[in-house]
């Protein structure tokens, strides 16, 4: 190939780079809303529909649950036919769930609320896949930057979702539904919105024009790609660095997630109003979104390692402030929860960057998803036992067991290491 050929092939590539990273976040901002319309009351309409707060924690946690389950079936439909299809899917499964939830408002069925909060979960199954799609034809050097990129997108979503709590009141009365189910409105609109972009401007298929790279790159290689969870963990599991990853990854989730869903409760139980409590959930999500391209720099030019680190120091703090703040508003928790939102990304951006670049290409999509799965399905485990905290003990508790968690992320990063690793 001649240097102007050459030239015009990067460029080629860069475009298509470029338009796949924008795709990608306007469907995470479209997400974001869908999916944070609805975080913000989940507990409080988990608690309303069962009428126990030691429930409160199950609705989101069910949702976590289902995000993790929904990966799976993500991973092997991309593996199969591409990331486009199995983005799709999750977001057509929490638009079913977005409905079931309002349903489950309406004639009270806490039970039909759990199976709709699995689906619903299919909004955070995407969102969390699109990041590793923006991954697929990213430049090794700019993977974390690319990552962070889509990541980053969602904070307009996010941001924006819970301080729609307080307009959906009217739409609710409007449409005769509980007051609590008025922001799943949103959700549907929003979800329903991310599919055309996805469908429409996704094109082409970043891990198929990644497949199709590496076979015209190497043509003795198939191009094919694996979906297989139980093989994506063996995977993880052989590469240290990869190990690290997913374990930066989950602990980073748990932490986050079991501190976050319970945060409304104890706003609420210290009388504070749906407007306030939504806008200190609008903050945390500010934490988690509004920096990741800083976070994705500094994994590029830091490495995986070090951020995680970093990461594991602000949940550290976020926690030891929660731990200490009163029921109801507070400086103190407005504070705690930004710097949870702040700690998760950074933990998010450096696991998910540390477990991609140490995983070939074809085995991506299994071990991405094996990920997801275990990220997942900890944090559920850790919303569900939230609840059960703060109702036996209280949130003060729940905040400093978080706090020993988001310790073993920072000991993980100095205990595991690849002995033919250099740096990162």
């Amino acid at each position: 190939m001649t240097a102007p050929d050459h030239a015009d092939a990067t460029t080629r590539r860069d475009s298509v780079q470029r338009r796949t990273v924008a795709t990608l976040s306007m469907s995470q901002i479209l997400g974001g809303v869908s999916l944070a319309s609805g975080v913000a009351v989940g507990a409080l309409l988990a608690e309303q529909v069962s009428g126990s707060p030691t429930y409160a924690g199950l609705g989101s946690t069910f949702q976590v649950i289902g995000s993790a389950l929904i990966a799976v079936p993500l991973a092997r439909l991309s593996a199969a036919r591409g990331r486009r299809p199995g983005l799709v899917l999750g977001y057509a499964l929490s638009f079913v769930g977005a409905l079931g939830l309002i349903a489950a408002g309406v004639v009270g069925s806490f039970a039909l609320l759990l199976v709709a909060s699995l689906l619903f979960g299919g909004s955070t199954a995407s969102n969390n896949q699109a990041r590793y799609a923006a991954a697929d034809l990213a430049d090794p050097a700019h993977r974390g930057r690319d990552l962070s990129l889509v990541v980053w997108a969602t904070t307009i979503g996010s941001v924006l979702g819970p301080n729609l709590v307080g307009p959906s009141e009217p739409v609710s009365q409007w449409l005769g539904i509980p007051r609590l189910t008025g922001p799943f409105v949103f959700s549907l609109i929003g979800l329903l919105l991310a599919i055309a972009v996805l469908i429409w401007r996704l094109r082409p298929d970043p891990l198929i024009e990644a497949r199709r790279r590496l076979t015209v790159a190497d043509p003795s290689a198939s191009g094919r790609t694996h979906g297989s969870i139980g093989r994506g963990l063996r995977v993880i599991t052989a590469r240290p660095k990869a190990l690290l990853g997913l374990i930066t990854l989950a602990l980073g989730h748990v932490t986050m997630v079991s501190v976050m869903v319970m945060t409304p409760l104890h706003m609420r139980h210290g009388h504070a109003d749906l407007t306030i409590i939504g806008f200190v959930i609008s903050m945390h999500i500010l934490g988690m979104f509004a920096f990741s391209p800083l976070t994705g720099m500094a994994v590029d030019r830091l490495g995986g390692r070090v951020v995680a680190m970093v990461g594991s120091g602000i949940l550290v703090v976020a926690t030891l402030l929660a731990s200490t703040a009163p029921m109801g508003n507070s400086t103190r928790l407005l504070i705690a929860l930004f710097l949870l939102g702040l700690g998760w990304s950074c933990t998010l951006v450096s696991g998910s960057t540390l477990l991609t670049s140490a995983v070939p290409t074809a085995e991506r999509p299994g071990a991405q998803g094996a990920s997801d799965l275990v990220m997942g399905l900890a944090a559920g485990l850790g919303g569900a036992l939230a609840g059960v905290v703060v109702d036996k003990a209280s949130f003060h508790a729940l905040a400093l067991a978080c706090l020993v968690i988001a310790l073993a992320i920072g000991a993980a990063a100095l205990v595991l290491r690849d002995p033919t690793e250099q740096h990162r």
